[in-house]
């Protein structure tokens, strides 16, 4: 029987802190001036919270207000955590995109395309997948991760478990019979907890309330083993305990290591960077190809160069699953997809304030909140191939 593990993490771990701050600061950028050029920084420690990065833009925006409301909706509210939004020391050290950078997005130096035609952001690789192993079209460890930080953050927020602290993180070990996961081998939960929750109480209410009523139960059976705060004592943690920065939880942010990753994380990118935007297509198409019946399970590599609007390279990988050739599919997508920088963009309808929702438990696989790259509008045209 093969195993694969993922993980997530909750809304306080320390590096999605700086990630939600981040692409809030790109939120509100881009709900004011949609073509703003920001590649935004965030890290986290005791002492307080750094913004840096590059960001031009026609309107200012208050870096330290918007900071300040991330940490208090975050649940960082109390001075006994040791980090709150109230009390934090916020810098701030933002300048402007470099002018040879922003010449090779606004110029586009491609030969044959317009100078008006915006180029890639920077070099680099991308991808997206889809599998058939949940209803999102995700593999399942991750999605059953991201279940259980986003029950514990529900339980914290609404009272629902007193004594819970922003911080926490859950695994999952999905064990698999002929390519199809079968049961859930192991959950791991790690949650942040106020000194007087004891250990014999919090591990009694997360296996109830968390894992119980979170997972599916006929993947769980009498020889699925649980570790509920493994060391016993889970007290100091988030930005006290832990220093956080932005773009250190790729694997979480996508899909959960059953697929390869390019490096470049997303958060605090606005969507001229294709670390962000050809993952999002790779993604959308992806999913489209598997909700179409081309293929059981898809990844899709795009790659780009800075200033020019054409990916260098794309190709599919079916894993022996597809229903056509690997080649065949790459000529369908050409043929029907603009994968141009601009394109993309328009495609997806990116310039829009809808990134900070996304930093945090995953950027696929999000049906509640009506995404761009997760729609299947593609599936029709994609199944005239069958």
């Amino acid at each position: 029987m093969k195993k694969f593990t993922s993980e997530s993490v909750a809304q306080g771990h320390p590096d999605k802190i700086c990630d939600q701050i981040a692409d809030s600061i790109l939120d509100a950028l881009l709900a004011q001036n949609a073509h703003a050029r920001c590649a935004c920084e965030v890290t986290v420690q005791p002492a307080g919270v750094q913004i840096m990065g590059e960001i031009t833009s026609k309107v200012v925006v208050d870096y330290n207000t918007i900071a300040r409301s991330c940490i208090e909706d975050i649940g960082y509210n109390n001075t006994k955590f040791g980090f709150d939004a109230a009390s934090c020391n916020i810098q701030c050290a933002v300048h402007q995109q470099s002018p040879d950078i922003a010449m090779g997005v606004s110029q586009c130096g491609e030969e044959g395309l317009s100078s008006n035609e915006l180029g890639a952001g920077d070099q680099g690789l991308m991808f997206g997948y889809a599998c058939d192993e949940t209803p999102e079209l995700m593999p399942a460890p991750i999605m059953m991760a991201h279940i259980l930080t986003k029950r514990l953050t529900e339980l914290r927020k609404n009272g629902g478990l007193p004594g819970l602290r922003p911080d926490g993180k859950a695994q999952v070990t999905m064990e698999y019979q002929d390519g199809h996961p079968k049961r859930i081998d192991s959950v791991v939960v790690s949650a942040q907890h106020d000194e007087e929750l004891s250990i014999k109480e919090l591990r009694d209410q997360v296996k109830k309330l968390v894992i119980r009523e979170s997972l599916p139960l006929e993947w769980m059976d009498q020889e699925t083993r649980v570790y509920i705060n493994p060391t016993g004592r889970f007290v100091l943690g988030g930005p006290v305990a832990d220093t956080g920065l932005t773009g250190r939880k790729i694997i979480v942010d996508t899909y959960g290591g059953c697929a390869r990753h390019g490096g470049g994380a997303f958060s605090g990118k606005d969507p001229t960077k294709v670390d962000r935007t050809a993952a999002y297509m790779a993604r959308y198409m992806a999913k489209n190809i598997v909700a179409a019946g081309l293929a059981r399970k898809c990844e899709i590599s795009l790659a780009y160069v800075i200033g020019v609007a054409h990916p260098v390279s794309v190709s599919v990988d079916t894993f022996g699953t597809g229903a056509l050739d690997d080649e065949k599919l790459v000529k369908i997508l050409l043929s029907h997809f603009d994968l141009r920088v601009g394109a993309m963009i328009e495609k997806l309808n990116l310039l829009r304030p809808i990134y900070a929702p996304v930093s945090v438990y995953g950027h696929f696989g999000r049906s509640e909140l009506n995404l761009p790259w997760e729609a299947l509008d593609a599936v029709g045209t994609l199944q005239n191939y069958l």
